[in-house]
């Protein structure tokens, strides 16, 4: 039996995955918060089914990318034109302008995503293997594989024409 208890202990542990889905499914701060809270409440809503067939965290990432994909379509957002909120990015510790300029422009370039691309080079980029994206995503792993070097060759053409 899945505890309240527990419940919460999980989302402490892992919400950080909570946070960086929101964060590249949201335009603004109150669109991050408010997705934040969407995950939340429907991890709670899913933490009964919760097994342990596959590790927690790659439950909360399926449940986390479906929300958001969810929420996306339910608010009928634009996700192609997205400024990304400096603020945000504080977060990351002591990097020099330089790499904190350029994980902008990758953020701001992974914002310009399809939301479907975005969860896979999220997850990538959290290192992932391809088998627990495929898990997470309901792709295959070759998919997978093919659609990840489709999304890097995109993301550093655009790079490339900023």
């Amino acid at each position: 039996m899945h505890t309240k208890k527990e419940f919460i202990q999980k989302i402490k542990d892992n919400e950080g995955i909570i946070y960086k889905v929101a964060r590249i499914y949201s335009n603004n701060r109150e669109d991050l918060k408010d997705l934040y809270q969407e995950i939340v409440y429907q991890l709670w809503k899913s933490y009964k089914t919760f097994n342990g067939e596959s590790k927690f965290s790659t439950w909360m990432y399926r449940i986390a990318l479906n929300t958001s994909i969810s929420y996306l379509k339910k608010e009928k957002k634009q996700v192609n034109t997205v400024s990304i909120d400096s603020n945000l990015l504080s977060r990351i510790e002591q990097i020099d302008s330089l790499m904190e300029e350029q994980i902008t422009l990758l953020y701001a370039h992974i914002k310009k995503l399809n939301i479907i691309e975005k969860g896979i080079i999220l997850l990538h980029l959290e290192g992932k293997s391809y088998d627990e994206i495929a898990s997470i995503t309901g792709f295959t792993s070759t998919n997978i594989g093919t659609r990840l070097a489709r999304i890097k060759q995109k993301l550093k053409n655009q790079i490339k024409k900023y």
